[in-house]
């Protein structure tokens, strides 16, 4: 496993990254011929060693993020605790989506034996993500997901925290390496440049990114323009709204305010599930509840100086919208120096259906607004509007009737929520982390167990013998996963009859 950058960071030279995706492409053939046991052990002595570095791992993020150790420490928890859940993935086997239907020679025409099953699509770029050094970087989901299922990985470290990218990837490369895996399965690059030439690279089949919308949308289509074009996986922006209804204010006004002011300015409002936009009925006197809960909230260091210079200027761009006001904090900040400060805005549902385009803009840092609505009516239009998120959340009574406002909400989310605040992902097997654009470019999730699927691509084998077959779709059943014969879904442990 090469780490190219030293603690200078100097650019990845476009020799350099031939040589790691030829080296790539060696090691994810391997890869994709060894068993599930064998991969799920690679990822188990991956998380050990994290685990066994964490110490020092936490101190390097603290000094480049300033997250602070207790964040830092838990995110490598979840970080580690991703990659053992993807080793229970793979051995559980159900990722492969093994079908098979046999030969019929009674139908009318009789249809041949074939056999589906997922397969590794090759080597993967991942793009490193500022907000979660750990989780979304060299050994995040994307990372950990492809190593899975048998890809190789070459990762683009984010300028933010290069040491720990360097670090990280030397004790997860040894970590393979030890524990049997093959030689180039996991590089690390560094510098802009480098990173267009991995998304243009011929051995790279796709790519995982986790960024900015204008980055990510540049990426997205260069992969796309490529001439052989190749998915790119990109998780970019979102607001995440937040629905109040009136019958919720009335009963818990003072807890749901403790539970925004809490939510939004988490990480200094640097979590890409921070809720962005809340709707509430006009007339109550929640803003006076938010700003008495946003008062013990103080400024924090963000974690690049570029986003730290960026959230001002947000907030003086939101602050300059006709009949939007600020309700708590200021818009004259200083973020470099002094760290970024909560700030509440609040406008109303027509002033938004007036403007959309400049108020409904993502503000990166500690930063919520509150959007007053009339009726239902006017609630459902101004939700029509919000550009696609992560997440969508309902606050409401046990009696009401949301079902029509939950429709709606899903049609503009990946993850729905109920009484509940959106940051904080769990990595489980039900999990989806993406949503319509520009939440993600694509449909699939970058956490929890089907993430996997971004790394694999469906293959029909018909009339094979059983030699060829990968054994998933031999007739014993020597795995023992769970397949769908003939039409009829068959549990784990069974061969065909």
């Amino acid at each position: 496993m090469t780490a190219t950058p030293d603690t200078s960071a100097p650019e990845t030279s476009t020799a350099e990254l031939d040589d790691l995706a030829a080296a790539a492409t060696t090691a994810a053939a391997i890869a994709a011929a060894a068993s599930d046991a064998e991969r799920a052990s690679w990822l188990t002595a991956a998380a050990d060693a994290l685990d066994a570095h964490v110490d020092e791992l936490v101190e390097i993020a603290d000094a480049e993020t300033h997250l602070g150790a207790p964040r830092l420490r838990g995110e490598v928890a979840r970080t580690t605790g991703q990659l053992r859940l993807f080793a229970r993935v793979i051995t559980e086997g159900s990722y492969l989506e093994a079908v098979i239907d046999h030969a019929d020679a009674s139908a009318t025409p009789p249809p041949p034996d074939l056999r589906r099953i997922l397969r590794p699509i090759g080597p993967v770029g991942v793009f490193s993500a500022s907000n979660f050094p750990f989780a979304f970087s060299v050994a995040g989901g994307d990372t950990a997901s492809a190593l899975a299922v048998g890809c190789s990985v070459i990762v683009k470290a984010h300028s933010g925290h290069l040491r720990l990218s360097e670090r990280t990837a030397e004790i997860l490369g040894a970590a393979l390496e030890g524990a049997g895996a093959p030689e180039g399965i996991l590089a690390l690059i560094s510098g802009r440049e480098a990173g267009t030439e991995l998304v243009k690279h011929p051995a790279v089949k796709a790519v995982g990114f986790t960024g900015s919308i204008p980055g990510g949308r540049a990426l997205f289509d260069l992969a796309v323009s490529r001439p052989d074009p190749i998915p790119f996986y990109g998780e970019l922006g979102s607001l995440n709204p937040v629905v109040l209804t009136a019958a919720a204010l009335s009963a818990r006004a003072p807890e749901l305010a403790d539970g925004l002011a809490a939510s939004f300015t988490l990480g200094a409002g640097q979590f890409c599930t921070k809720p962005g936009l809340v709707f509430l009925p006009a007339g109550t006197d929640f803003q006076d509840q938010l700003r008495k809960a946003v008062a013990s909230k103080g400024s924090a260091p963000m974690l690049t100086e570029r986003i730290a210079e960026a959230y001002p200027e947000g907030l003086q761009h939101l602050a300059a919208q006709q009949d939007v006001t600020v309700v708590s904090g200021s818009v004259e900040q200083d973020a470099p120096a002094d760290g970024a400060a909560p700030v509440v805005f609040s406008t109303t549902a027509a002033t938004v259906l007036a403007n959309p385009e400049s108020i409904l803009e993502e503000c990166f840092g500690p930063t919520t607004v509150l959007i007053e609505y009339r009726d239902q009516d006017e609630l459902a239009k101004v939700l029509s509007v919000v550009p696609g998120s992560l997440t969508a959340t309902v606050h409401a009574q046990p009696d009401e009737d949301v079902a029509a406002l939950v429709t709606q909400l899903s049609e503009l989310a990946g993850r729905v929520l109920f009484n509940g605040w959106p940051t904080g992902v769990a990595v489980n097997w039900a999990q989806q982390h993406g949503g319509p654009w520009p939440a993600t470019t694509s449909l699939f999730t970058s956490v929890g167990a089907t993430a996997v699927r971004r790394f694999q691509r469906p293959v029909a084998f018909q009339d094979a013998p059983e030699s060829v077959l990968h054994p998933a779709l031999l007739e014993a059943n020597p795995l023992g996963v769970p397949r769908r014969v003939d039409g009829v879904l068959v549990p784990a442990g069974v061969s065909v009859s």
